[in-house]
């Protein structure tokens, strides 16, 4: 958490700086952390007070990336040490951070129920309003953990790029409604994924192949309490 906490004033940084690039004119995004864009914005002629700002951004820039990097050496180390860390960085755009905050914060599995009780601990569950027989979903209710649930939504983002499936559903969803609604279905997706992982020890590839098998209980929507028996086995 206090590295995330580090994270989070370079970021800051970083959007003050992108700011004064933009205003100057100089528009390159991500490559603004380059070695030539780095060079370029030291060099931009500024007014006097914004050169000034400029230089401190730097000056903070570089002291916030010295206090990083020890940490993120910190977590690696953690989450290659516990073999589920390891299980979990298998899922696409999970890494040290996201595998041991979940190691951490979550417990063991086995105090959840299903992944629905999984899910609604970390906030990621639709808030829900019933009148009568009608039944209607909201937002997600951020009634749990707000530090991992942040984490979930950033490992979301990567994890469209990499997995097809997620891929289409975040396009789907983005197209259809919100930018900000497909991003959280992502991480809600991504979370239960990653509780069947930890229920059954399997690797991302077998997890997400039982999604279209028929015969498996993860197969049941990925939903049901792993105890319980698949419907073709009830008598």
């Amino acid at each position: 958490m206090h590295r995330q906490h580090v994270v989070r004033m370079r970021v800051r940084v970083k959007q003050q700086l992108q700011h004064i690039a933009l205003n100057q004119g100089m528009q390159r995004g991500k490559k603004l952390w380059s070695k030539v864009g780095m060079e370029l914005l030291r060099k931009l002629e500024l007014e006097p007070w914004t050169k000034q700002r400029r230089d401190t951004l730097l000056e903070m820039l570089q002291d916030l990336e010295a206090r990083v990097r020890p940490l993120d050496e910190a977590v690696e180390r953690e989450a290659a040490a516990r073999p589920m860390s390891r299980l979990l960085q298998t899922h696409p755009g999970v890494g040290p951070v996201i595998s041991l905050a979940t190691v951490l914060t979550m417990g063991e599995v086995e105090r959840f129920a299903d992944s629905r009780s999984w899910v609604s601990y970390l906030g990621l569950n639709p808030s829900e309003e019933s009148s009568g027989k009608t039944r209607r979903l909201g937002a997600i209710s951020k009634q749990g953990n707000p530090f991992l649930r942040y984490l979930l939504v950033e490992g979301g983002a990567s994890a469209v790029k990499a997995d097809k499936d997620l891929g289409r559903m975040y396009a789907r969803l983005k197209a259809r409604k919100h930018h900000g609604v497909a991003k959280v279905a992502v991480a809600r997706k991504l979370a239960v994924r990653l509780y069947w992982m930890a229920r059954t020890h399997k690797p991302y590839p077998e997890v997400v192949r039982m999604q279209g098998s028929q015969s498996h209980p993860v197969a049941e929507v990925m939903a049901v309490d792993l105890n319980r028996p698949p419907a073709s086995h009830q008598k």
